[in-house]
């Protein structure tokens, strides 16, 4: 969202800071200015020489007005310098953290996750946002990661499933004698194991967080699965396969220890 550019933070608190130390001088002259009116009299007779006053009479309160009005004026001037420079001075050194921050954030947008903040100091609220700013990094960051396990994973592991599909359908386009219903049951076989074996990736995608349930299953009829998915490719490659064993329980994931019987080199 574009937005027109205003006065920054450390400005307004610099600004801020001087109005309060201000008006905070404002006050205590006003405080010393009534003081002044009430105990000092309005005319006080002196002893001077003759001629130079009514009767040796002066107006007190005029002439105080005359010599307080400018030494205030410059007490006020000097409040208001000091307060602008003490103030931008204390807001840089109080949004430093929130400097840091900005720099994790710009470098989080170029897709520099690893980045932390972690920010020095006892626990305040600029801690505390830095910490947060820090745990949402780190979950982004798993995230990605798992984005990228599950399709460098699916790139792979899909190979054989898309493999023993084109294997079919090569046998049926050049074999004349081809059995049609045989062909359409192993490609909807394997269309199947496709499905699950997306969702044994996305199941490994997230094996960090415990997510898949574990069941008691036999190996052996893994193999024996596994064997006539590859049958296919393996007589497109004049290869033979035998599966052979006993029974093998265990427990563990369905669709991951299948994939993993499938194809040894890809999930495990």
């Amino acid at each position: 969202m574009d937005r027109a550019s205003g006065l920054s933070v450390r400005l307004k608190l610099a600004l801020s800071y001087a109005g309060f130390l201000m008006l905070a001088g404002v006050l205590l002259l006003s405080a010393v200015w009534v003081f002044l009116l009430r105990y000092v009299p309005d005319r006080a007779k002196l002893i001077v020489p003759d001629g130079l006053s009514n009767n040796g009479v002066f107006p007190v309160r005029s002439n105080l007005l005359h010599l307080f009005a400018p030494r205030a004026a410059a007490v006020l001037a000097f409040l208001l310098v000091f307060g602008l420079v003490g103030g931008w001075i204390l807001a840089g050194r109080m949004l430093a953290p929130l400097t840091r921050i900005a720099d994790a954030t710009r470098m989080a947008t170029n897709r520099s996750l690893s980045h932390r903040i972690r920010l020095p100091g006892r626990r305040d609220e600029f801690r505390e946002l830095a910490d947060a700013f820090d745990a949402m990094l780190a979950r982004l960051e798993a995230h990605v990661a798992e984005q990228q396990r599950f399709a460098a994973n699916a790139s792979h592991e899909l190979r054989t499933p898309l493999a023993i599909s084109k294997a079919l359908l090569d046998v049926a386009r050049t074999d004349p004698n081809f059995d049609a219903g045989e062909v359409i049951d192993r490609l909807h076989a394997v269309n199947t194991r496709a499905i699950n074996l997306t969702e044994a990736l996305l199941l490994l995608s997230h094996a960090n967080q415990k997510s898949f349930s574990r069941e008691r299953v036999d190996l052996s009829l893994f193999v024996e699965e596994a064997t006539e998915t590859l049958l296919p490719l393996a007589e497109k490659q004049g290869v033979t396969i035998e599966a052979s064993g006993d029974i093998t329980p265990t427990i563990g994931s369905k669709a991951l220890l299948l994939q993993l019987t499938t194809n040894p080199g890809g999930v495990a």
